[in-house]
């Protein structure tokens, strides 16, 4: 996992239940959780992060599957990108199997699980806009059995933070049984950290569009006004039906909602974006539009 020799005295500790984990960071206050490391190991590698302990949360066998719970999906934060990329779990949540087998390489893809992309919570990370668009909720394990619930996104924004002793144990995803869309665009070809990407969800039950844009800012951004503008326009009655320009419009729409114009200058006049921003504004809009048309195709 690290090619540099652990600190003399570095605990290491191996549970096998979550709340044998729970129960050991409580007792370490300074120890640091670790599954695939993917990230962690490279902060140690590069020297930025020396824990005085870890715990090694690989042999707790409840959180590497999932299983159906009252129309969700109760997905355990050990689940590796390799696993969610399969066959089987991309008929269950499309947008977060694309999205695990765009995480990276095979050796990240092994490795990296769902609940270090969400605690990590790199801007980068692949599975955030999904879930964000999903608005999945997370099950936090804490001491003494106990287990609490909140929004991904309440996380992800810093309203609400783990606290000592937490875990994230679970990430409950609402079932929707309709067309969802990742799609990311990368400064190189084949795998790579994202430049910008787009997770887009349909909930036809609720006639509505749901969509996260990922990578552009520290946590996904939701273009609310954007989802509700074309939701009015989709014919749900009718094969889900759009006219053509209504989905440029809409890439253009969530792509000045997340990269918005410069402030106006005292004499009124409005400064042009720099180009490198004005390129990435037209990713975004790319992605959007494709995102779109993909769902409803």
């Amino acid at each position: 996992m690290t090619t540099h020799a652990p600190q003399a005295g570095q605990a290491v500790t191996l549970p096998t239940t979550l709340n044998e984990a729970v129960a050991a960071l409580t007792d370490m206050p300074a120890a640091v959780p670790v599954a695939g490391g993917t990230d962690l190991m490279a902060a140690v590698n590069s020297g930025q992060l020396r824990p005085a302990a870890l715990v090694g949360l690989g042999r707790i066998s409840e959180i590497r599957g999932w299983q159906y719970q009252d129309g969700n999906a109760l997905l355990g934060a050990g689940l590796t990108h390799a696993r969610m990329g399969r066959p089987d779990f991309a008929a269950l949540i499309p947008a977060l199997a694309a999205a695990a087998r765009a995480a990276g390489p095979p050796h990240i893809r092994n490795a990296g699980t769902l609940g270090g992309n969400i605690a990590t919570a790199a801007p980068t990370g692949d599975a955030l806009p999904v879930l964000a668009a999903l608005e999945a909720t997370l099950v936090i394990a804490g001491p003494g059995g106990s287990r609490r619930e909140i929004p991904v996104s309440h996380l992800l924004a810093g309203v609400e933070m783990l606290r000592a002793g937490e875990l994230i144990g679970f990430v409950r995803v609402p079932l929707l049984h309709a067309p969802q869309v990742f799609l990311k665009a990368t400064g190189r070809t084949g795998p790579g950290r994202s430049v910008a990407s787009v997770a887009l969800v349909l909930d036809p039950a609720r006639r509505g569009v749901r969509c996260a844009v990922g990578a552009i800012a520290p946590m996904p951004l939701r273009p609310l006004d954007a989802e509700q503008w074309v939701a009015r326009l989709i014919d749900w009655d009718n094969d889900r039906a759009l006219v053509p320009e209504a989905l440029s419009a809409f890439g253009e729409y969530v792509a000045a909602a997340c990269i918005p114009d410069p402030a106006p200058e005292p004499d009124g006049s409005v400064p042009p974006l720099p180009p490198a921003v004005l390129h990435l504004r037209r990713t975004v809009a790319a992605l959007a539009r494709r995102a779109l048309g993909r769902a409803l195709s």
